[in-house]
């Protein structure tokens, strides 16, 4: 049963939000990620092997807080898994790569785009995401996790090999992105065939990782291609980039995205500004310096600084953390996350929301 204090189921919400009624709380996703294993009582490990305990996991989150999306999405390691990478899977914590695809880029015609319903642990992602639209699916906006062709492509041949051919290997870096794409696309495709929508995480394509100019020439093209091939499709675009991603807003809005959730090292008044009549924003609480070691009142506050900012962007805004919740976040403060949003409500009342922000910063000096 969701124990959420919210009225409304999420579908429910959008739909009023979309004909500009008033609804009982803005839209927000705290992102919980693998820490869903924690609120079904399993290990981490079995999402490698057991769809029905993926899929319950993340029903058993959105149940206990109500937030207004869910996804199937374990680690950024599944597709190049698929395509030949090993990865170490620990008992109850987030898989890792352990070995690249290829260690020589003269090897990289033997890669081959993925099967979504025979390699690797893909399948058990199929599966999850049918059992998860099945329970959920009417209630509840339910997605599939893809990691972008730029990120993925460092991953086949492994991080440090990639950023050196970068700069001595263009055609090299350009070739992994191709073949990588199709393997985006593949999983894409069966994404919406299972009846859900792709959501798309490029970490490596952050400012913090390559430049922009990196980013426009070995990045974007292949890019640009996945999210028109979702749009073709009928399907909205998020776009979630880890670190400052401020220089590529423009080119990232250029594609169509529907969404562009940011990290918390980003702006949401600057994304807001430059690019929030295009798109939705999403973000931006820091998931690990409040949302793991904050208390509820400092949660609060950041949650409450956030709306502030984001409320009244054109497209839309939802509060979310600025990227995956550490997996022993503390549910207290993921509840904290939730009630500060619903206690706001919606419409935002710009008067009321300042208040509360002088409130919650007077607490969180209360207690330094």
């Amino acid at each position: 049963m969701n124990t959420s204090p919210c009225e409304m189921s999420p579908m429910e919400r959008a739909a009023a939000i979309a004909k500009g009624e008033r609804v009982d709380r803005m839209p927000c996703n705290p992102n919980i990620a693998n820490g869903t294993a924690r609120i079904l009582g399993c290990k981490i490990s079995e999402f490698n092997t057991d769809a029905k305990t993926l899929a319950a996991s993340q029903v058993a989150s959105y149940r206990r807080f109500g937030y207004d999306s869910v996804r199937i999405f374990t680690d950024l390691f599944t597709w190049c898994e698929g395509m030949g990478a090993k990865v170490n899977f620990p008992e109850d914590d987030t898989a890792d790569l352990l070995e690249p695809a290829i260690s020589d880029i003269k090897d990289v015609g033997k890669l081959r785009p993925v099967d979504p319903y025979k390699d690797g642990r893909l399948p058990v992602h199929v599966d999850a995401m049918k059992y998860l639209i099945d329970e959920i699916g009417q209630e509840v906006g339910c997605g599939g996790g893809v990691v972008g062709p730029f990120t993925n492509a460092f991953f086949l041949i492994g991080v440090d090999k990639m950023l050196k051919m970068i700069r001595k290997d263009p055609e090299g870096v350009h070739a992994l992105c191709r073949v990588s794409l199709e393997t985006s696309k593949n999983w894409a495709q069966a994404v919406i065939d299972c009846g859900l929508t792709p959501t798309i995480s490029e970490p490596m394509s952050s400012c913090t990782v390559v430049s922009p100019k990196v980013f426009r020439e070995f990045s974007k093209p292949y890019l640009a291609e996945l999210c028109q091939f979702m749009i073709d499709r009928g399907k909205p675009v998020t776009m979630h980039i880890c670190g400052q991603t401020n220089k590529i807003w423009t080119d990232l809005a250029d594609m169509g995205i529907a969404a562009m959730s940011i990290d918390n090292v980003a702006s949401i008044t600057e994304c807001k500004q430059l690019i929030g009549d295009r798109c939705k924003v999403l973000g931006n609480v820091d998931p690990g310096s409040v949302m793991y070691s904050g208390t509820p009142e400092l949660i609060r506050l950041k949650v409450l600084e956030g709306l502030a900012e984001g409320y009244d962007s054109p497209k839309g805004y939802m509060a979310m953390s600025g990227c995956s919740l550490p997996v022993e976040t503390s549910l207290d403060n993921i509840q904290a996350f939730m009630d500060t949003v619903t206690e706001v409500g919606y419409p935002v009342v710009p008067e009321k929301i300042h208040a509360m922000i002088e409130d919650a910063r007077a607490k969180v000096a209360a207690q330094q």
